[in-house]
Formats: structure tokens, C-alpha cells, sequence
């Protein structure tokens, strides 16, 4: 297979794919409509009477199991994190049969956090911004909610699967794989229904995530067809491709709604909005794991020979650098929209908020850091090598964590009709998971640039500083274990007894678009249109006084 060749496919297919959204079927419009409907409910017989059908009970399944599976995988990243310094930490369980080691617990922690927590976040946040969005329901509330439990399964599956590749003669991780496959279609389907029943234009946001959501089982389909999928370079391309597109886009259209939702303020750039989702799809993203490994075991295949053509090097490595375009615009985008006008300043701790800001801040460096280990990987230098594990753990819990979780804690009251149980919870949440996080992993990759300044230096001696740096990292990241536990804890109590959202309260103007603009002082036109106001947004004159101001009496 060539690299470019089937970049070319799977472009001509996403193309495709958006034209026929935005144009309809032609004459199977209906017909598709109907049966689609008719597989979302009717075919699944009784099943589907067991699914509640209240508007937004959707995409509060996916968000509350997704919250579940966070405890699960910071758990397991930190039983991976300690084994990495004390072997025989969890020897004593070998009587019950199971004996991990620190490779097994970090591939289920990463497998769990990926599609558990940060794919049923992003699938249940997507669930409630598309249709609202369009100005319209969702199309099967009782198929979101159902196949949220069957994703579920996968996700079990898949943490069995990196214990235990090979169960009763069965490779587990491609059991998981299709299970995840039959609920992920069931819920394009289901997005597709809405899109098609919208009735208005829908924003940037939508598009981000219903184009995200298509790209992974194309990307797949396209590799597939070109012959890719049993060598090193296809699979390292479909591991490429859904971080780009499953989940980059959705992180990029999930974050962009929350930002604008939360802070009141109108997306500030939807050329932004338009090069981050042209930008994802037409460049491979770096930030991920540096090897095809993980798609083979998915899906059932051996894992290739990584032998690329000076040709695909080359490719690989302008496209992985061109990735730097929709990451920029993406975090650029989020920060100023929340900055606005001193909303978000004026309330930085609202819940949600800090999770987004700190990962929108994230994207940048990490992208760098990404980019020059994925180019040291495809090139062959290897020299990297050593922090690619640790740097995937960075990705994955200061970067598409917090993003996702943050946006389903912004859009939290607007899906259950309460508010969560404690702001101040979830406050406490943030900086333990944050801090934990942070500070433990890059004590982590200090250690692994230790280890691999020994053994550039041949010495055989086992360092001992490693080691401390290691454990010191496990046991700062065991913050990010409790702020999970809190974040999930709040989030359930808040379904039961959190506060009424007020739906006499006037809603704020977010709603991704300008609908009116203060006016404080003299402006230009310029000035105003950029901030996305159009024909029909309303200007509305603010006075000001110039007087000498007081102390403000509480």
C-alpha cells in the first residue's frame, strides 16, 4: 500500500460522505430514513422496551457510564504506574490467578480511559449538542441508551482482552472491537437520523462531531480496500487516522460548544472552526501511540513489519507537521472564546471550565512533544523511544480527559435538568486530578530520560534514581484516582439531589453564534462582523460612566 494513495481514498470519501449529508440520498432519502428508524427500534424486538425514551436519557446513559469507566482507568494507569518501580507490588493476588504487570495494567488503563471514559463522553456530549444544534430531537432516544450498555460491554471486554489476549481460543480484543463496532454504527445511524430532521442550519460544532464519528469506520474501510490492514505502516496509518478523526474532531466540536455554552460568549472564529475540521481531516495527527500495535490487536490481525518507503517517510512527516495548523487554531479558538468579554475570568472556577481551559492550553506543547517522537518513530531513529509510553499518558489525562470530561460537566445541567451536587467538589476534583496528573507523569518522563541517559552511556548498573522518580510519580498521580472518584461521586449525587436548573432564568448567549452586541464604546464594522455577528444580530447601545467609582457595598 502507498500512503498517499490512501489518504487520497479516504479524502474522496469523507468529501463524499458530507456532500450526501448536506444534499440527501436523492431518491432513497426516505426509503433510508424509514429503515434506519425501523433497525434503531423495531428490529431490536423486546430490547429495546428496557431503554427509557425521555428526551436526554441518551446521552446521560453514555455520560454517567463514561464517568464510571474514569475511576476504572486512573486506577488501573496507577497500578501500572507503581509496578513500574516494585514488581512484585501485587504478587499476593497471583493466588486468585492474577498476576499483571506494569505493561498489562498501563495498555487496559489507556484501552479503558480512550474508548470507556473519553469515548463515552465525547458519544454522550454529541448526543445532546447535534440536536440541539439542529433545532431538533434526537432521532431513537431508547437505541442512544441501550447501545450505551453494549458499549459498555466492549469496553469490558477490551480491559479483559489486555490481561488475556487469547480466551478459550478467541482473540478478546476482537470480540471487543465488535461489539464497540455494532453500538458505534448504531449511534452514526442515529446522528445521521438528527442531522437529517434539523431544522435549521447547523453550526461548525455539529459538523466536527458527526464528521469524527464517520471518519473511524471509513479510515478503517479505506485501509482495508487498499490492502493495508496486515502491514506495519497500514496499521500505524489507522492508528493515525482515529486520532484524528474519532478522537480529534469530537474532541474539537464537544470543547468549541462547551466553551460557548458555558462562559455565555459566541465562538469567536468559525474560520477556526472550519480550518481545525478541514485541517484534522486533509493531515495525521500526531499525538497517540507511535506504533500500529494497537490496531492490529483490535482487529484481529498480527502485527506487520514497520517498513516504510523514503516516500511514505517523507509524507508521513509533512502531513504529521501540517497536523500543527487545526491544533493551533483548535486551542486558540477555545481559550478566546472563553475569554470573551471577562465572562470566564469574572467565574474561572464554574464547573467544567478549568478541565476545558487547561486542556485547550495543553493541546500546543503536547503536539510539539508529540510530533517529534512520532517523526523520530517513522524515520526509525528510535531514539525517543524511551518516553513515548509516558508521553501517551499525557495525552491521555492532560489532554483528552480533562477536554472531554469538562465539556460534559459544562453541559451537564442542560442534558439532567440539575445542577451537579457541589461546585466546590468539583473544584477539588479538578486540582487533584489536574495536579495529580501533571506533576506525577512528568516526574514519570524524568525517570525515563534518567534511564535512557544510562543507557546511551552503556551503564549496566540499575540506577536507583529512576526508580525514586518513579515511585514519587505513582504516588502524586494517585491524586488523579481521587478526583476521578469525586468527579463521579458529584456527578451521581447531582442526578438525585442537585439543584433544579431554573428554566425561567434567562438563557445565555452562547448558542455558538452572535445574537446581539454590546455596544460600550465607538467601533468599526469590521470589528463587529468578526466577532460572528451577521445581518440579524442585534446592536445594543451600553452607556458607560466616566465618574470615579466606589467601594462596592456587600
Amino acid at each position: 500500500m502507498d500512503l498517499i494513495t490512501t489518504m487520497f481514498f479516504y479524502w474522496v470519501a469523507i468529501f463524499a460522505v458530507y456532500v450526501m449529508l448536506n444534499r440527501g440520498i436523492w431518491v432513497f432519502t426516505d426509503v433510508s430514513k424509514s429503515m434506519s428508524l425501523f433497525m434503531l427500534e423495531k428490529a431490536l424486538g423486546p430490547a429495546i422496551d428496557f431503554a427509557e425514551g425521555r428526551q436526554g436519557s441518551g446521552a446521560k446513559a453514555w455520560i454517567m457510564q463514561g464517568a464510571f469507566w474514569l475511576i476504572f482507568a486512573s486506577a488501573l494507569t496507577f497500578c501500572g504506574l507503581w509496578l513500574g518501580h516494585d514488581p512484585t507490588a501485587l504478587h499476593s493476588l497471583g493466588s486468585w490467578g492474577y498476576s499483571p504487570t506494569s505493561e498489562t495494567l498501563l495498555l487496559a488503563g489507556n484501552l479503558v480511559a480512550l474508548f470507556g471514559a473519553v469515548g463515552m463522553l465525547l458519544i454522550g456530549a454529541g448526543l445532546h449538542i447535534v440536536p440541539t444544534l439542529g433545532g431538533t430531537q434526537l432521532a431513537s432516544e431508547r437505541n442512544a441508551a441501550l447501545m450505551s450498555f453494549v458499549w459498555t460491554l466492549s469496553v469490558l471486554i477490551i480491559a479483559i482482552g489486555a490481561h488475556k489476549p487469547v480466551l478459550l481460543g478467541l482473540k478478546v480484543l476482537f470480540v471487543g472491537t465488535a461489539f464497540q463496532a455494532l453500538a458505534l454504527i448504531a449511534v452514526i445511524v442515529n446522528q445521521l437520523l438528527t442531522a437529517a430532521s434539523r431544522t435549521r442550519k447547523m453550526a461548525l460544532p455539529a459538523w466536527l462531531i458527526i464528521i469524527g464519528l464517520v471518519s473511524d469506520p471509513i479510515s478503517t474501510v479505506i485501509i482495508a480496500v487498499t490492502g493495508g490492514l496486515g502491514t506495519g505502516l497500514g496499521q500505524w496509518l489507522l492508528v493515525r487516522m482515529a486520532a484524528g478523526g474519532f478522537f480529534f474532531l469530537q474532541i474539537a466540536g464537544v470543547s468549541l460548544y462547551a466553551a460557548s455554552q458555558g462562559t455565555g460568549n459566541p465562538l469567536w472564529s468559525r474560520s477556526l472552526a472550519a480550518v481545525t475540521l478541514l485541517g484534522a481531516l486533509l493531515t495525521l495527527n500526531p499525538m497517540g501511540d507511535t506504533s500500529g500495535k494497537l490496531a492490529a490487536d483490535l482487529l484481529g490481525f498480527d502485527v506487520g513489519a514497520f517498513d516504510p518507503t523514503s516516500n511514505d517517510v517523507i509524507a508521513g512527516s509533512f502531513l504529521m507537521a501540517l497536523a500543527a495548523i487545526p491544533i493551533i487554531a483548535l486551542s486558540s479558538n477555545i481559550l478566546v472564546t472563553m475569554r470573551g468579554d471577562d465572562a470566564f475570568m469574572e467565574n474561572p472556577d464554574s464547573p467544567g471550565m478549568p478541565e476545558i481551559n487547561m486542556g485547550a492550553l495543553m493541546l500546543i506543547p503536547l503536539g510539539i512533544g508529540a510530533l517529534f517522537v512520532q517523526t523520530d518513530a517513522l524515520t526509525g531513529g528510535n531514539e525517543l523511544s524511551g518516553i513515548s509510553s509516558t508521553l501517551l499518558l499525557l495525552v491521555v489525562w492532560l489532554l483528552l480527559v480533562p477536554l472531554s470530561l469538562g465539556s460534559t460537566l459544562c453541559i451537564y445541567p442542560a442534558i439532567t435538568g440539575r445542577n451537579l451536587l457541589s461546585t466546590n467538589r468539583s473544584r477539588w476534583a479538578f486540582w487533584m486530578m489536574a495536579g495529580g496528573a501533571f506533576s506525577g507523569l512528568i516526574i514519570t518522563m524524568m525517570a525515563d530520560f534518567s534511564e535512557m541517559a544510562l543507557v546511551e552511556a552503556a551503564v549496566e548498573d540499575d540506577s536507583t534514581i529512576s526508580n525514586e522518580l518513579r515511585a514519587i510519580g505513582s504516588m502524586l498521580f494517585y491524586g488523579t484516582v481521587i478526583g476521578a472518584i469525586l468527579h463521579c461521586l458529584n456527578m451521581i449525587s447531582g442526578i438525585f439531589r442537585g439543584a433544579f436548573v431554573d428554566a425561567q432564568a434567562t438563557p445565555s448567549s452562547s448558542s455558538i453564534e452572535q445574537t446581539s452586541y454590546n455596544l460600550t464604546a465607538g467601533t468599526t464594522v469590521r470589528k463587529i462582523l468578526a466577532s460572528g455577528a451577521n445581518l440579524d444580530t442585534e446592536i445594543v447601545p451600553i452607556s458607560q460612566d466616566e465618574g470615579t467609582g466606589s467601594p462596592t457595598e456587600l
